[in-house]
């Protein structure tokens, strides 16, 4: 979820309740809303695949430190407007399961923003907070990406220390967790140190983007040791393969010591 006021918003909407999915479009975006100044998520009508919203782009940072597998799936929780599965659908080969409580947000996603059909997705209608307790969930993922956002506020949806606990034992041993927080919201500092207590790896937190948005990357196991110059290469390859920013987030994490360097 991002904070995002669309200037000359058009006025065609799926409904009128808070708690209801809303569409605008502008400049060949479609955003999905809770009809208010939030946007839940963004496609570009011509480019699908495409990650319009930077948060959206912040949260496969993953990607610098765990390669996707084929045999351990990806796991989204929160919908959306279904950004994040289908850029994963078509930069990765792996599994993809989602989890969203709103029905009327999976059937928005298949009308207006291109719900993927695809044999390697699954979209599963729950609170995330009790899919990612199931025992069936331990050790499953080789990421998880957390977006959890309803129409009230800043605030994440779900959270807590039991919450987060659950995330990291649902990643396998080298998996990884990316979650959306506000940076000035009062509930980050809470968030940020319940994730740092859930994880055995490093935690740090991408740059706030404009809107306000402040990714947070929880990682299971250590960063490797090697030169801060093999990482700037991963983070080229990834550029080149995906388009995301990722010379970028190399530069920005190294004052936080995330990247341990190799000394001659």
């Amino acid at each position: 979820m991002s904070r995002r006021t669309l200037a000359n918003r058009p006025a065609w909407q799926v409904a009128a309740e808070l708690d209801e999915p809303t569409l605008s479009e502008q400049d060949g975006v479609r955003y999905l809303h809770f009809n208010s100044e939030w946007v839940q998520g963004a496609m570009r009508v011509k480019c699908p695949s495409e990650l319009v919203l930077a948060y959206a782009q912040q949260m496969f940072s993953w990607m610098l430190f765990v390669r996707p597998s084929v045999h351990e799936p990806i796991g989204i929780l929160g919908l959306g407007a279904g950004s994040l599965l289908r850029f994963v659908l078509r930069h990765t080969r792996s599994q993809a399961e989602t989890v969203e409580r709103n029905r009327q947000v999976v059937a928005v996603c298949r009308s207006y923003f291109r719900l993927p059909g695809s044999a390697r997705s699954v979209v599963t209608l729950g609170d995330a907070r009790d899919w990612v307790a199931q025992p069936g969930r331990v050790g499953r993922y080789r990421a998880l990406m957390v977006d959890l956002y309803d129409a009230e506020g800043e605030g994440p949806a779900c959270s807590g220390a039991d919450f987060y606990r659950n995330c990291a034992q649902s990643l396998s041993d080298s998996g990884a967790m990316s979650v959306n927080l506000f940076g000035r919201h009062e509930s980050f500092a809470q968030n940020l140190e319940d994730i740092q207590a859930a994880f055995g790896g490093p935690v740090f937190c991408l740059p706030e983007v404009d809107e306000g948005n402040t990714v947070v990357l929880a990682l299971k196991s250590a960063v490797p040791q090697v030169d801060v110059r093999v990482w700037l290469d991963r983070a080229r390859v990834l550029e080149s393969r995906t388009g995301l920013p990722a010379r970028r987030w190399v530069h920005s994490l190294l004052p936080q010591a995330v990247f341990p360097v190799l000394r001659p």
